[in-house]
This record gives C-alpha cells, structure tokens and sequence, in this order.
C-alpha cells in the first residue's frame, strides 16, 4: 500500500463513521467539521496501530533522532541541551510506547467526541510536535555532510543523500515516507488543527459522554497491552519488515544486488563556485563537457535510474568474522538448516574499573661451569609491583539467562543432530567479546555485522532465527524460544 491508497481508505472510513454517526444521532451537526473529526481520527488510529504492532521500531527510529538532535545542538549556544537527549535515548521504548498510546487514544477521543477541548489541544500539540520532527528531518536535506544545521548559509541545495535520518518512522514499517512527504502531511494536518482548537465546542459527539469515556479509558488499556506484549514478551504481531519469515534471503540479496550493479547515472546535479546556481545537466552532456564543467561548477550529486526491484535493507547483510573476513555468503551458501542467534548489543548491567596489583618480575640467568658440564641458572634479579586497570562487565540477568538456559541448550542439541548455530552481534572489542564467552558459556562462533540491520532482523535482544539454504524459516523472541524437540518436530523436517 502506498501513502495515496491510505489516504483513499482513510476517506472512506471517516465517510462511513460519519454517516453511521447521522443515523445514531439527531444532534445538530456541521458535515465537513464531523468528516475532518473523523478523518483525523481514523487516521491517528491507523498510524498508531501499524506502530503499535512494533514498537521497538518507533523506539530505534527515536534513537536516531535524539542522537541527531545531540549532535546539532552540541556545536550551538544551545549546547546546554546536548546531554538530554542520551537521557531520552536511553528511555526510548517507554517514550515509543507512550507516545504510540497517546496517538491511538486521541484518535479515539476524535471519532468519540470526548473530552473535547482537551482532545483539541492534544491534537493541536501532537500534530505541532510532529511537524517540527519532520520539518527538521527535510531540511537536513539542504545541509551537507559535515555542516552545522544552524550554519544556514552553507545550506546547498536539497538532496536526499544528506539528511541524517532517511524516514520519519510516521507509519512504522508499514509505509515508508520521504520525510519531505512526511512534512507537507503535517502541514497539512496544522489546518484541522487549528480549526479543531478555535472550534472544539462545535466538535460532534458519537456517543453518550460518558459511555464514551469508559470505552476510551478501557480501550487506551488494551493498547498499552498490547504495545507491551509486542515489545518486551514477544515478536510484533505482524512483521513489516524485509527479514520477514518466508523470505529467501540469498536469493533477494543477489537479485538486489544484481538490480544495483545495472542503475545508470542519467544526471547531474550541479552548482556553481561563485553564483551558486545550481543546475541539472544530463550525464551524455556532462560527460562531452567534463573538462569545462570542472572548472566551474562542483557536482552535488547523482541523478540515477531506479533499480528494476526496490532495494531493502537485506542489501545491507553483511557479515564479517573477528578478523575482518566476509561470512555472508559462507552463510548464505550454507546447505540445511542453521541457527542465526541475533543480537545488536550484548547487554551490560554495569561495568566497573578496577585496579589490580601485580608483581613484575625480571629473571637473570647465570651462567656456572663445573668440572662435569656447564649449567644455566635462573634467578630472580628484581621484582617491581605495578598496577593495572582491569574491567568487570556484569551482564543483565535477563541476558545471562537467555543463553545459559535457553540459548546454549538449543545449540548443544542442534548440533549433536548436525545443526550449527552461531551469534551476530554488532563490532566489539576482543576483550569483550572474551568476557561474554566466559560469562555466558558460549562457545559457537561470533560474527559481527551493523547493529541497524540488527535491529531489522528481529525485534527481541537476543532472538534467535532459524534458516535453512538461505530461507528464513522461522523467528523467536528469547521469551517464546522452544524447545529443540519442539523445534525439531514442527520446522526441521
């Protein structure tokens, strides 16, 4: 579905919710303001809900605002404000969830008619809040790499190679959005809102004021269940997301790649040194001119076809071993079933430093000559104590756990039937990756691969992914993980 077939269907429900409404009430009533009513709120509703289904997905997305959002304001006179959004970034999936419950009671509370001045105000600030995050998400696209936001006049013209974050997350995974599109969306959305605020007393009530109530207290419950279910207890309801179960994975991964080798530069995006005009010029005739435009204009950026099938983030699976070397394919290419256990982050309780003292000890060896032989003896010459500043990683209980009970018993019996598995994880350091091992008694093999894609792969740290000749068979939340004999009597035939 695109943005145009939702607005389409959005449409109609609001028509169908505001003619139902005509014949449940004979309360005087203005159409147009009832159908933006409705309009507003099935589309809250919808949003919320392709959101609700995946709710880690919201949370990743904010993370990559906030760790903007510090990034752009640490070079300001507002850098006073930098260390919020850590704080924020660390709370992400409480800030998703909260927010993603905000939009679908609102949405609620439009259709219902309830607490309508709150519900006017409410919406009014959402919808403001949202368009200053789309807002900024655009207009990085005139900002190039390297450049402050707030250094206005080095602003160049708008590609979408350099905004920092490549969609607003508005529609989850569900429907991706340029976040130019995104923006205008919102605009538009700034005029209901407006007419909401200045008219909420004219606002349409569907209900009996306090039947609606009830239904809107009882069903912002539910939600908060359900956004909780699909987040801490268990994979999303449904799975928008490339990485998919069904998808053959290798064989996606070539045709992408395959799709990308063939794109051709059909144009140039150009600006001039000194006017700053910037101009599009066809590559046949960028290319016979090269030596001319060189000297004059600078290239902002490529105008390319688009590939034969759209490119998704499996174009991105990549995986390396501790060395450096490409897996990918070792993996993709491997034949039968194997276990990929995910994890973006091996999750730290707290790390602390502490200080060891040790002895150095320097050997002499004297050499001492007998009638009979000649023999060489070691000695201690010198001892020098020193310290050294040791790390001690304590690893979430919940973490440790997933491995030591679940995790490493499923592998050990997989391969005692010819299964391997192995764990991605995103890069580390050696020593850490020496402290996980030890602690969490894992002894298969460790990849390491982006902790994004990681992150699109499953949504559970860790999750566990079953494979077989490329295929994704099936996914587990570490919670919902089963047995192997389960496992082995329902998917590995």
């Amino acid at each position: 579905m695109n943005l145009g077939s939702l607005i389409l269907l959005i449409g109609t429900i609001a028509i169908i919710l505001t003619l139902i409404s005509s014949l449940l009430s004979t309360q005087k009533r203005n159409w147009a303001l009832q159908f933006l009513q409705h309009f507003c709120g099935t589309l809250f509703v919808i949003s919320g809900f392709v959101k609700a289904v995946d709710p880690l997905g919201t949370a990743y997305k904010m993370e990559q605002y906030f760790a903007e959002f510090e990034s752009t304001f640490a070079a300001t006179w507002m850098s006073w404000i930098s260390p919020l959004f850590p704080y924020l970034a660390s709370h992400s999936t409480s800030f998703s969830i909260t927010m993603i419950v905000l939009e679908i009671i609102l949405g609620i509370m439009l259709i219902l008619g309830v607490w309508k001045k709150l519900t006017s105000w409410a919406f009014f600030l959402l919808v403001g809040f949202f368009t200053l995050l789309t807002g900024f998400t655009f207009l990085t696209g005139y900002v190039p790499s390297g450049t402050s936001f707030f250094s206005f006049d080095a602003w160049g013209p708008y590609t979408t190679s350099n905004m920092r974050v490549t969609d607003c997350g508005c529609f989850g995974d569900f429907i991706k959005l340029e976040p130019r599109v995104s923006f205008y969306k919102d605009l538009v959305l700034l005029i209901p809102a407006f007419i909401f605020l200045f008219a909420s007393k004219s606002l349409f009530t569907l209900l009996p004021e306090g039947l609606g109530k009830k239904i809107t207290i009882g069903l912002g419950v539910l939600i908060f269940i359900f956004c909780l279910w699909n987040t801490y207890w268990d994979l999303p309801l449904v799975d928008f997301r490339p990485f998919k179960e069904g998808v053959d994975l290798r064989g996606q991964k070539i045709a992408e790649e395959d799709a990308q080798a063939n794109v051709e530069i059909t144009a140039w995006l150009l600006k001039h040194k000194e006017t700053g005009e910037v101009k599009t010029v066809p590559n046949d005739e960028y290319m016979s001119n090269l030596a001319d435009y060189r000297g004059i204009w600078e290239v902002v950026d490529q105008i390319k076809s688009e590939p034969a099938i759209p490119v998704t983030k499996i174009s991105d699976f990549e995986v390396s071993d501790s060395e450096g070397n490409d897996m990918t394919y070792d993996i993709l290419d491997a034949e039968g079933y194997l276990f990929m256990i995910v994890s973006y982050k091996l999750k730290e309780e707290s790390t602390s430093v502490t200080t060891v003292s040790m002895q150095d000890t320097i050997w002499a060896v004297d050499t001492i000559v007998t009638a009979v032989d000649t023999q060489l003896v070691r000695r201690i010459e010198q001892i020098n104590p020193q310290t050294i500043q040791a790390e001690d990683v304590v690893w979430s209980s919940g973490f440790q756990n997933a491995f030591l009970e679940k995790i490493n018993p499923l592998l050990g019996e997989a391969a005692e039937n010819g299964i391997s598995g192995f764990l991605v994880t995103s890069y580390l350091s050696d020593e850490r990756l020496k402290d996980f091992r030890k602690d969490c008694r894992f002894d298969d093999a460790v990849y390491l691969a982006d902790d994004i894609l990681l992150k699109t792969i499953i949504r559970s740290n860790p999750g566990i992914v079953l494979m077989k000749d490329g295929v994704i068979l099936k996914k587990w939340h570490y919670r919902k993980l089963p047995s192997f004999k389960e496992i082995q009597n329902t998917w590995v035939k």
